[in-house]
């Protein structure tokens, strides 16, 4: 293989590619790019055996062939290199030469044929989504995935598509996060894809309408970003009947400023630590949202006016997951749905339902 391409160009293309590329494995070939030259074009390629990133940029071949480098060597050399241009050459034992103006490294690559090949799908079924749609999706829901692998389906977020909707969810046990967009898609499919996949796809998305073209099959998901070509494991397992979890009813109905109702959180929950744990006390009362928690340490309390419909409800909250679901709402002002001190608050938009939040109330110690 010789080649030689932009050096900025080919930096880009190993920090999208990194994302895919094994920490530590017992095949060294996972913690490595896969490069491959041909057809006037260098292909790069990480693979850790659940997500894997392709892509390419121009370059003038001079001779085709294909090796794999360690991406964290690699990436470091490109990231220092002082020219503009960078010159690629190995050899039939795989060493490879990497110059740029007058430096000059000398590495030992990892035969190709060791690098695994990515899943293909040739049946599946395809959609398109704007991309600063689907970014905007992702990243309004993915902050109430579930970290803990108690149950590894929620580990993911569910992508529900029917009859031009698409629904995604993200669940923990304590909380649910969910945004609706209509989609120009006859189709109804349902999978449900991993958060680490969706935390590196954000890094991938920009905010223009150019389409992501996916591919979905049984087992994996590709999502087509440009240049840039994302594969990934779907997960399996029996997701939670979101419809069933949201309250049908309320009896108490919020208007409130989104970033005056989180200033007063973070004035009343001062006082709360991970060692000094305590319920944020919530009372909803004539147009007023009265807020106060007590730990060892003492005691605080704020209020600030609201817009009220309903009976008085005093609930408790984790304030962190509170303070989540109210960061992630994207709007001036949310409506709050309540149905009692124990049943699940919606967190929604002033008008619609193009996202709705759960958060789960916690049982408050009567005081006295």
């Amino acid at each position: 293989m010789k080649i030689n391409c932009d050096t900025q160009a080919l930096s880009a293309a190993i920090n999208s590619v990194l994302l895919a590329v094994s920490s530590k494995s017992n095949l060294p070939s996972l913690e490595g790019i896969l490069l491959r030259a041909q057809h006037g074009r260098l292909y790069l390629t990480g693979y850790d055996l659940e997500l894997g990133i392709s892509t390419s940029l121009e370059a003038q071949v001079e001779e085709e062939g294909e090796v794999v480098l360690s991406a964290r060597l690699f990436a470091d050399m490109i990231k220092r290199m002082p020219a503009q241009r960078v010159s690629l050459s190995c050899d039939e034992k795989n060493l490879t030469e990497v110059t740029g103006g007058a430096v000059e490294y000398t590495i030992l690559g990892i035969p190709a044929r060791d690098f695994p090949e990515l899943p293909t799908i040739n049946d599946g079924t395809t959609l398109s989504l704007p991309q600063s749609q689907l970014k905007s999706m992702i990243g309004q829901t993915l902050f109430a995935i579930a970290v803990s692998d108690s149950k590894p389906v929620h580990t993911g977020s569910l992508f529900d598509i029917e009859g031009g909707t698409a629904t995604l969810v993200s669940v923990d046990g304590y909380r649910l996060a969910l945004r609706r967009e209509q989609v120009n898609t006859p189709q109804t499919i349902s999978f449900i894809v991993p958060g680490k996949t969706l935390s590196d796809l954000m890094r991938l998305l920009e905010d223009g309408d150019d389409e992501v073209d996916i591919q979905v099959s049984a087992k994996h998901i590709i999502f087509s970003i440009g240049e840039c070509s994302v594969v990934s494991r779907l997960l399996e397992g029996e997701f939670l009947d979101y419809k069933a979890a949201i309250p049908p009813q309320s009896s108490t109905t919020v208007e409130i400023d989104t970033r005056a109702f989180i200033d007063s959180i973070e004035r009343t929950s001062l006082l709360i630590s991970d060692r000094l744990k305590s319920p944020l006390r919530v009372t909803f009362d004539g147009g007023m949202i009265r807020m106060s928690c007590s730990t060892a340490i003492g005691k605080a309390s704020d209020q600030l006016a609201c817009k009220m419909e309903g009976e008085k409800v005093e609930m408790g909250f984790n304030n962190r997951y509170l303070l989540d679901a109210l960061k992630n709402a994207d709007t001036d002002q949310v409506r709050l749905e309540l149905g009692g001190p124990l049943s699940p608050m919606k967190v929604l938009p002033k008008e619609g339902d193009g996202f709705l939040f759960l958060v789960l109330p916690v049982r408050l110690k009567s005081e006295g």
